[in-house]
C-alpha cells in the first residue's frame, strides 16, 4: 500500500517521493481523507483545483493562477489576491497553517501582486504582503513566522503625520533554492540571490548575492557558501 502512495504521490509532484516506513497505514489513511475533502472543500468554495484547509479562504480567486502539482493551504490560511497582477503559486506550494499572503493591504491603492515558484513550503504563522511585488523561486524552503514586506512608510517631514506621506514601494525577490529559516522578515527593495541561507531571527534589509550564508539585525555576510565547502573539505 505505502508503494502505491509513493507512486502516487511521485506521478501528481513529478519527482521522487519515499515515505518512511515507520509511519503507521492509519495515520496515512487518515492523511489521505484530509486531503480529499481538502480538495473537494476547494472545489465547491472556489472552484480551483487544490488542497484547502479546515477555515482556510481565498479572496478574488479568479486573480488566482495555479501551475498544478498538489498545492495545499493549511488550516485557517488566507490568501487575498486582489491587485493588479494577482497571485500565481506554482507546482506543490505549500503554506503552513495560520499564514496569510495579501496583496493589497487597502483597496484604495491596490498593491501588484505576488509570484512563488514550483516546489516552495512556508512554514505556519507566515505573512507576506505584495503591495510592490513579491517573486520568490522554486525549491524555497522557509521556517515559521516568515514576514514579506514589499512597502514602506515614508516619514521625512516630523511635521507631518507619518500616514499622510504616502508609502513606497520597490519590490522583494528571493532567488530560487534558499533555505530562510524561522522568524526571518525581508524590508522592501531587498533582492537574495539563488542558493542563499537565512539564519533564524534574521531582519533582511539589503541586497545579498547567490550562495550567502546571512543573519543578524540588520542581516550581514556571514560566509559564502563555497568558502563553507572549500573549509568542510581542508
Amino acid at each position: 500500500m505505502i508503494q502505491l502512495l509513493e507512486k502516487a504521490l511521485s506521478k501528481v509532484l513529478r519527482r521522487s517521493v519515499v515515505l518512511d516506513q515507520n509511519v503507521p497505514f492509519r495515520y496515512l489513511l487518515r492523511r489521505a481523507i484530509t486531503t480529499l475533502f481538502g480538495l473537494a472543500r476547494s472545489l465547491l468554495f472556489v472552484r480551483r483545483r487544490l488542497v484547502l484547509g479546515r477555515g482556510a479562504k481565498i479572496l478574488a480567486p479568479h486573480l488566482l493562477d495555479l501551475s498544478g502539482g498538489l498545492v495545499r493551504l493549511e488550516e485557517y490560511c488566507l490568501i487575498d489576491c486582489l491587485g493588479t497582477e494577482g497571485v500565481r503559486l506554482g507546482r506543490n506550494f505549500k503554506l503552513g497553517a495560520y499564514s496569510r499572503i495579501v496583496v493589497s493591504g487597502s483597496i484604495s491603492d491596490l498593491g501588484k501582486g505576488i509570484f512563488i515558484g514550483d516546489n516552495v513550503g512556508i512554514g505556519e504563522f507566515a505573512y507576506i504582503g505584495g503591495a510592490g511585488g513579491v517573486r520568490i523561486g522554486s525549491d524555497v524552503i522557509v521556517g515559521q513566522y516568515f514576514s514579506v514586506h514589499p512597502e514602506n512608510h515614508i516619514f521625512g517631514d516630523p511635521n507631518l503625520p507619518i500616514r499622510e506621506q504616502g508609502v513606497s514601494r520597490r519590490g522583494i525577490k528571493v532567488g530560487q533554492g534558499c533555505w530562510i529559516g524561522a522568524k526571518v522578515t525581508l524590508i522592501d527593495g531587498v533582492t537574495i540571490g539563488s542558493n542563499c541561507v537565512i539564519a533564524a531571527g534574521s531582519v533582511v534589509t539589503q541586497n545579498f548575492p547567490n550562495n550567502s550564508v546571512i543573519g543578524g539585525v540588520p542581516a550581514k555576510l556571514l560566509q559564502s557558501r563555497f568558502a563553507r565547502e572549500k573549509n568542510n573539505h581542508a
